[in-house]
């Protein structure tokens, strides 16, 4: 595996390899999520990259940007295993060069649910995701259904930007663990007790799906379970439509952030 940290080092790496070319970006902190994206890359590809790079233009004002897991060596070894034929981690000075001024605004989608709660979030989403497109250029991107919103952004940054005929998204399933909580870097910041109370938001996505297929409110359903709840501080539980009807929730446990969704209609890509 070649483990590289420019843009001009990526192309070198690449220049060297043929057929098809799978991208899996990630801020590191890698899990079994990361691990099944990897290996849908791995099978549909003859090489696959995996960037490394906790971006921090996606990260607001008081966010959790300087103590986001971080964990290269384990990463390295994780990526190898897993197959991975090149891993980018680059430093910011090498995205974000002096004098970078150009931004990627994906307008109203950005603005609700995530967006809301974090103005400008989906802004350095969206740029990062096309700058890795376009020094990567892959012909399979692979993101994960756990981040529906950031999926339904790149959908349409793909769409307006006419990417789509030069780069296939793959979608894949959210991974959980056997208690129903979505796989994510940030459930490492959980206690145990934490992570007792974080099964909520689990917990209101099923009962809200369970509303739907019966012909009630699925965002009063979900509600009513997280105001059981107390000790939980929500963000917002709504349906919106992210590449289909989609519950979708964010909660805080203590210092920790979390979000996750069901589709109410339709199956994963």
């Amino acid at each position: 595996m070649d483990v590289v940290r420019t843009s001009l080092d990526l192309r070198a790496a690449l220049r060297v390899r043929s057929g098809a070319i799978g991208l899996v970006p990630t801020m590191g902190a890698l899990h079994d999520g990361h691990r099944s994206l990897i290996a849908a890359a791995r099978a549909e590809n003859a090489t696959v990259v995996v960037s490394l790079f906790v971006n921090p233009t996606q990260f607001g004002a008081g966010e959790d940007l300087a103590r986001y897991p971080r964990d290269e060596s384990g990463d390295i070894r994780t990526a190898e295993t897993a197959g991975v034929d090149v891993l980018f981690a680059p430093g910011a000075e090498d995205i974000y060069p002096a004098g970078f001024d150009t931004w990627v605004d994906p307008g109203a989608l950005g603005e609700i649910l995530e967006g809301a709660v974090r103005p400008g979030h989906f802004r350095g989403v969206a740029t990062v995701c096309l700058k890795l497109f376009h020094l990567v250029r892959p012909d399979r991107a692979y993101f994960g259904r756990k981040d529906a919103q950031q999926v339904a952004v790149i959908r349409a940054l793909l769409r307006d930007l006419d990417l789509d005929n030069a780069v296939t998204l793959r979608v894949l399933p959210t991974v959980r663990d056997p208690d129903g909580l979505a796989l994510s870097s940030r459930n490492a910041y959980l206690s145990e007790a934490d992570r007792r109370r974080a099964l909520v938001l689990p917990r209101a996505l099923t009962a809200g799906l369970a509303a739907h297929r019966s012909g009630a409110d699925p965002v009063a359903a979900g509600r009513a379970v997280l105001d059981a709840e107390p000790t939980v501080e929500v963000d917002y539980l709504a349906v919106a439509d992210l590449d289909g009807p989609t519950l979708a929730g964010a909660i805080r446990v203590g210092p920790t952030r979390l979000i996750d969704n069901v589709r109410l209609s339709g199956e994963d890509d």
